[in-house]
């Protein structure tokens, strides 16, 4: 997808640094600076938390007994 951002030129200049020494387009540091932000920022323990909330088992109880399993 194609999108439209305004950037400072101070930053402008700092990328275009980075691009020529990396010998990389200013589009791929791009990408890898939001790929990086994303990584830095997921929310994946926030879906996970409060999942045994409506359990009636303790989790302790219940990891006792997977266990014994084994």
């Amino acid at each position: 997808m194609r999108t439209l951002i305004d950037i400072p030129d101070r930053q402008i200049k700092h990328l275009t640094a980075i691009c020529k020494t990396k010998k990389v387009s200013r589009a791929e540091i791009v990408r890898q600076a939001i790929s990086s932000f994303l990584e830095k920022n997921k929310t994946g323990g926030v879906e996970a938390f409060g999942l045994w909330k409506d359990r009636k088992v303790d989790g302790l109880a219940y990891q006792e007994q997977v266990r014994s399993e084994w």
